[in-house]
């Protein structure tokens, strides 16, 4: 039996209609730009409508020292009032693909079902910008919503991150950076089926192959894009920080059929084993990025129910 054939059978049907579209997914296009333009197109296809009940803004801020300004995208629920919780949400894409645009309905349902103040960040991609360009955005990022928590409406007790796939990585390091660099103080972290080992030596880095979503060789192509020739260290490849205390409390969810699988369980465990308090969901069926492929599914709609739950638990 191959690692498809054990695939949530109603999430499968809306994979194979993807593959349909976009044969061997995203990764079987091998120029970046090419890949780029069709994961836009794909997304422009299914013309999702903007939530009316969620207004958003675009803000420029200063990037890191040095570096280019930073975009981030603020999304407020329309009938909020007094200070609200903050959602600092980082795109996936594994460090190559992604933007504010790609991930928009997910940060409304976030805003509008949990009743927060959601920031998105646009951070630079990899090849053209290697480590650390996209963690030290996300930081800059982090920081500039810590300082403005008074003009934007938000709790500064209550100051989640959020983020999927190389956003769960990049949520991972910008909380070790926060925690070393005496930053912003977040209460909870969210690191969604995160890519946070460039070594791709797990059991489940081995089985993924021929998925079409986020398959090994697209995986160590991303790494080594992202690395730029450079070692990784804690805050690139966030698997390899030897301690995990003082992080803060952590929720982290992942699919049986997804490359990241064992990675992520082994960081749980590591973070319930440094005293952080840590919930851990293993979805049966669900490959990498389910709830994004399959929406309508009654598998991708338990995946949401259980993100909005915690959030909610953590945040009000």
């Amino acid at each position: 039996m191959s690692r498809r054939d054990l695939i949530d059978p109603e999430s499968r049907a809306s994979l194979d209609a993807f593959l349909e579209v976009l044969p061997g997914g995203f990764n079987a296009i091998p120029d970046v730009q090419a890949r780029r333009a069709a994961a836009a197109a794909v997304l422009a296809a299914l013309e999702i409508p903007e939530n009316p009940r969620v207004t958003h803004e675009d803000i420029s801020i200063a990037g890191p020292l040095g570096a280019p300004d930073v975009t981030v995208r603020v999304y407020r629920p329309v009938d909020a009032s007094g200070p609200l919780p903050g959602i600092y949400y980082i795109h996936g894409g594994g460090m190559v693909l992604g933007d504010l645009d790609d991930e928009n309905p997910a940060a409304e349902l976030i805003c509008e079902q949990v009743g927060a103040v959601v920031v998105s960040v646009k951070y630079r991609l990899a090849p053209e910008h290697p480590y650390p360009a996209a963690v030290e955005d996300c930081y800059a990022g982090l920081e500039w919503l810590s300082k403005n928590v008074a003009e934007l409406g938000v709790d500064a007790e209550r100051l989640a991150i959020y983020g999927a796939s190389a956003g769960g990585g990049l949520t991972l390091a910008t909380a070790l950076l926060a925690r070393d660099r005496g930053g912003p103080q977040l209460s909870f972290m969210m690191p969604i089926y995160p890519m946070i080992d460039d070594r791709n030596e797990t059991p489940s880095s081995h089985e993924i192959t021929d998925i079409g979503i986020w398959d090994r060789a697209g995986n160590i192509e991303a790494w080594a894009w992202y690395l730029g020739g450079q070692e990784a260290d804690q805050y690139a490849a966030p698997a390899r920080a030897a301690d995990l205390s003082g992080l803060p409390p952590a929720f982290i969810d992942v699919g049986t059929i997804d490359l990241f699988l064992d990675e992520d369980i082994e960081f749980a465990r590591r973070l319930m084993q440094a005293g952080v308090p840590t919930e851990l969901h293993i979805h049966p069926g669900a490959f990498h990025a389910t709830e994004l492929v399959a929406p309508q599914s009654v598998l991708s709609q338990r995946i949401w129910g259980m993100r909005i739950d915690a959030l909610r638990r953590a945040l009000t």
